[in-house]
């Protein structure tokens, strides 16, 4: 079986178009996250209160980050995108924020071939409300579990393409103690390498 965080790549021609694998779709109260051991996606919870997910929410393969995870993303799209979907995404930005007191950076991007999104390149020329739409998501998410999250910020392309690399690189630099950890065994130099085209 494909494991969707070592076996996709994390696109070609990243940081600014990248493979995201979408772990929860859009409107979506049920947190699905990816099983690491076995690559399937496991249910975590079902979102407290009124609120569900405003966009697909997902991961990018190949991606490594100081809270132990694949890095995350937000993919807008005019359509659903189901879970357990690649989706190649144009990186438009990032949303800084913690979560419990540790860093936990949100990439932000659109689906690379949706004609609603052909024009969006940078955060700057995403609507106000839909910016706002996600800082309030993730402000409130976590309220009735007695948790805090703070968004701090929204950074440019340039920003998210730069945090995109760094993951990458300490995936690379970390790859061979995650093969250990999680039983895939010797890597080989650079990975299975499944992308979109």
């Amino acid at each position: 079986m494909t494991h969707p965080w070592f076996d996709i790549s994390a696109g070609k021609n990243a940081p600014t178009y990248v493979t995201a694998f979408i772990e929860i779709e859009s409107q979506s109260r049920l947190k699905l996250e990816l099983d690491k051991d076995t690559g399937y996606l496991k249910v975590d919870r079902v979102l407290h209160g009124a609120v569900h997910y405003p966009h697909s929410y997902g991961f990018i393969p190949q991606t490594y980050c100081d809270d132990k995870d694949p890095l995350d993303i937000f993919v807008l799209c005019s359509e659903t995108i189901p879970s357990g979907t690649i989706v190649e995404a144009r990186v438009i930005g990032l949303m800084r924020m913690t979560d419990q007191g540790e860093l936990d950076d949100k990439v932000l991007a659109v689906a690379a071939y949706d004609p609603a999104y052909t024009e969006i390149f940078n955060i700057t020329q995403l609507p106000v409300y839909q910016r706002r739409e996600m800082r309030k998501f993730f402000e409130e998410y976590k309220t009735l579990e007695n948790k805090e999250v703070k968004v701090s910020d929204f950074l440019n392309h340039d920003d998210a393409a730069l945090a995109v690399t760094e993951a990458m690189l300490f995936y690379k630099r970390e790859r061979d103690n995650l093969f250990r950890k999680y039983g895939r065994g010797e890597s080989v130099s650079d990975g299975r390498k499944i992308a979109l085209k």
